[in-house]
């Protein structure tokens, strides 16, 4: 009872923040409320882990903590003394995918093998819809050309681990959902640079083979290595610690560029969201049809959905700051993060409660691990 009653408590005092917040906004006093909006996401968070069907919103809820701090105090993360925050952005994805490493097993991709049709129009849907969409969506932004070729970038990386949670959450195909994102990932370092070559060439320059090493040090080399990891070494508390390390990671990510880019976002901010929104949205939907055309089981629909909607936004950061461009083309990576995992969190709500009639068995539920 006592937590409950701490659990209320800490969503009545982020009621009374927003309420603050809120009344600072209208009376012009915006640039002052950054304590109030920092406890008001603070006490959101811990109130909503008390909950079983909020807790899935406390991951973001702490990414959005992090993104107005960097917005309200912008210097905190720019700069220690001489040392530039940004340099950590490429060791925090090869850290993310060690991870990712560590806990895929060859026996992960035997689905491949078995069922390769659900794999194969996984990986096709996500390679013609969000490119294209963002392509599309980039020219009729008006926005700086750099800026708008990170909503291409956004577009042309794979999917990320949280598409693997919200499958899961969402009563969908978790051995499929592990595998498209495994494949994906591993294709990215050569199909990302030629779809950006191709999508935002008139955006800003693209040397392919540069970025196709600059991925590969950021995905197939760490992933090797935590492959070989797992195989040598199957640690158990590293499979629990992995997990809250690269949430940590994407979050300090999301943070440092919101920190870099700090003034575009605030020039753009509103119209960017919208169009990440869209892009986002669009993912779910087109991924959904595009499964549906081609007659896949519900569950595999909702994976392939989830799939083309959840971008890789720390990997495609990464990216923008390997070529230079973080405080730019690294905005609407940062923008979406935050955004898929809310719209990601309600559709996985939203579908937990439907269950689909034709359910895979419960043994390809679970990720193999050799």
């Amino acid at each position: 009872m006592k937590k409950i009653n701490l659990y209320s408590v800490s969503l009545g005092l982020a009621f009374l923040m927003f309420l603050v917040v809120l009344g600072m906004v209208f009376t012009g006093n915006i640039g002052s409320s950054g304590p109030y909006t920092l406890v008001f996401f603070a006490a959101l968070a811990l109130g909503f882990s008390g909950y079983k069907t909020l807790s899935g919103l406390v991951f973001t809820t702490m990414i959005f903590a992090g993104v107005s701090a960097a917005l309200y105090y912008p210097k905190l993360f720019t700069n220690v003394g001489d040392f530039k925050l940004t340099i950590l952005i490429i060791p925090l994805i090869q850290i993310i995918m060690f991870g990712m490493g560590t806990q895929m097993g060859l026996k992960d991709f035997a689905a491949v093998f078995k069922t390769p049709r659900g794999v194969v129009i996984g990986v096709a849907a996500q390679l013609l819809i969000m490119p294209f969409v963002g392509f599309a969506l980039a020219k009729v932004s008006d926005f700086p050309p750099e800026i708008a070729a990170g909503i291409v970038l956004i577009g042309c990386s794979p999917s990320g681990v949280a598409s693997n949670v919200m499958a899961y959450l969402a009563n969908a195909n978790l051995a499929l959902s592990i595998t498209i994102t495994s494949i994906a990932t591993l294709l990215a370092p050569f199909l990302t640079p030629l779809l950006m070559k191709l999508l935002a060439g008139e955006f800003v320059e693209i040397d392919v083979l540069d970025m196709m090493w600059s991925i590969t040090k950021m995905i197939i080399i760490p992933i090797g290595a935590g492959l070989l990891f797992n195989r040598l070494f199957k640690t158990k508390w590293l499979d629990r610690a992995m997990p809250v390390v690269s949430m940590l990671a994407i979050g300090i990510i999301i943070t440092i560029i919101t920190a870099a880019g700090r003034d575009s976002l605030l020039d753009i901010g509103g119209t960017l969201m919208l169009l990440v929104l869209v892009h986002n949205l669009f993912g779910y939907g087109l991924g959904y049809g595009f499964a549906k055309l081609f007659k896949m089981p519900e569950q595999d629909a909702r994976t392939i959905a989830l799939e083309v909607g959840m971008q890789n936004g720390g990997l495609a950061s990464g990216i923008a700051d390997s070529l230079g461009k973080i405080a730019t083309m690294g905005l609407a990576p940062a923008v979406f993060g935050p955004l898929m995992n809310v719209t990601g969190s309600i559709l996985a709500s939203y579908w937990h409660k439907k269950h689909p009639s034709n359910r895979v068995s419960l043994n390809n539920r679970v990720k193999s691990k050799n």
